[in-house]
């Protein structure tokens, strides 16, 4: 919440998502960023791990004077987040082509569905079925059984990071050209953009991806278990070792035969090698398998129950657990803190949750002023006079990229263009 030195103290975002975007605008608090979370009256989120890090105000932005009181807070925002559907806000006068005319330098990105545009615009959707219709769903479950729901809103994950990077991008963008610009987010295409090597094989091999259960696409990895648990193990990486292991315990049974040294062969009876690892890692606990495993650089790892993760003295030695208290019964949680770690502007751990504010009293004077920025802010950036400048560039230092001397310039603003926000002309947003 706006903390001093993180990458966006000092600029203001407004929250109108549901479950789709909630995540997107915490990551821009965790940034450092003003959120103010607009909630409906007496339709409050209530306590959500999403809105940690954000001012909650209510606010009807359809009727009375909600939409006036709305537009005069927009003109202080930097970032406007909203997941509505697609059209909605035009009909209240508040879509991107009125709100840009009120504030030229306003970021505003939209998480739907399907995005904007296209025939599946209008549907009715959700994280599972954004899963279906993305091919998440397909690829997940156990060979020859039907589909498996992944865990979690992975399209609301998603959406939220790729959200958050195209905030970020166009934040850069908007510092030379000083206007901001409409992200259109859909969950289907953020699903899909994630599935990785699936598609990469079916355009180049046109090959069908199937479910696999805990086996590695490649059959290079697959989850066995242990007589305490379940561990990750490489099957194919130093595979002499691997059976001089087994051997040392009589139970290689028949891999120790030369026609097993044949990776190929290997592959196509993958199998077998299977069912003897098996047998083999069920006599054994799970940590010692990967404490000598790892020993002789095998890439293999115990499943961690919760319990486990909440005790692992990796993330204890990195102070990775923060703590959150509940604004109802102060009672204090462990919750996760930021995986991002910057040196010189960090993260703000999520454990700050702020009441629901009446709109009146939440659109106090105060709040409708801008957040003053003064030279120097963002010290990264070479605005301060002590922080050194980035080296001097002239025009057509990059003709690779397309700069040549021709290239229409962006137009030169000179400080306090944009009285009525009462921001500096030099800052980063």
């Amino acid at each position: 919440m706006n903390g001093q030195g993180s990458i966006l103290s000092g600029g203001r975002v407004l929250d109108l998502t549901d479950e789709k975007g909630r995540l997107a605008s915490r990551y821009l608090a965790d940034m450092g960023a003003e959120v103010i979370r607009i909630e409906k009256p007496a339709k409050s989120a209530g306590f959500h791990w999403e809105n940690l890090g954000k001012r909650r105000v209510t606010l009807d932005i359809e009727s009375g004077p909600g939409p006036d009181m709305f537009r005069r807070l927009l003109e202080t925002a930097d970032i406007l987040v909203e997941s509505h559907p697609p059209g909605y806000l035009d009909t209240l006068g508040l879509g991107y082509s009125n709100l840009s005319k009120l504030n030229p330098r306003l970021i505003m990105a939209s998480i739907t569905p399907f995005g904007q545009s296209g025939p599946y615009r209008d549907y009715k959707s959700c994280d599972v079925v954004a899963s279906a219709m993305g091919g998440q769903l397909y690829l997940n479950g156990q060979p020859g059984w039907p589909p498996l729901k992944p865990f979690g809103h992975q399209s609301y994950y998603l959406a939220a990071i790729f959200a958050a990077i195209g905030v970020m991008l166009a934040l850069w963008h908007r510092h030379s050209s000083g206007r901001g610009q409409h992200i259109d987010i859909s969950l289907q295409e953020c699903t899909a953009a994630a599935l990785d090597h699936v598609l990469v094989r079916y355009f180049y091999q046109g090959e069908v991806a199937q479910r696999r259960g805990s086996l590695h696409w490649n059959n290079a990895f697959r989850v066995f278990p242990a007589n305490d648990g379940y561990v990750l193990l490489s099957l194919l990486y130093q595979w002499p070792t691997l059976v001089e292991w087994l051997e040392s315990e009589g139970m290689a049974e028949d891999l120790t035969d030369a026609k097993w040294r044949d990776r190929d062969y290997r592959l196509e009876h993958i199998g077998h090698v299977i069912e003897v690892l098996e047998r083999w890692t069920i006599k054994h606990p799970a940590a010692g398998l990967v404490a000598k495993g790892q020993s002789m650089r095998f890439p293999w790892a115990e499943v961690a129950s919760i319990p486990q993760l909440l005790a692992s003295p990796q993330l204890k030695a990195r102070g990775f657990w923060t703590e959150i208290e509940h604004p109802v019964t102060g009672k204090k949680y462990k919750f996760p803190g930021a995986p991002v770690r910057l040196s010189r502007s960090p993260l703000i751990p999520p454990g700050v949750y702020l009441p629901t504010q009446p709109a009146l009293k939440g659109f106090a004077s105060k709040t409708l002023q801008a957040p003053h920025r003064k030279r120097g802010d963002y010290p990264d950036r070479g605005s301060a006079s002590k922080t050194p400048q980035a080296p001097h560039r002239k025009r057509g230092d990059y003709p690779d990229r397309g700069f040549a001397s021709k290239t229409p310039q962006a137009p030169r603003r000179k400080k306090r263009e944009y009285p009525e926000r009462g921001l500096q002309g030099d800052r980063l947003i």
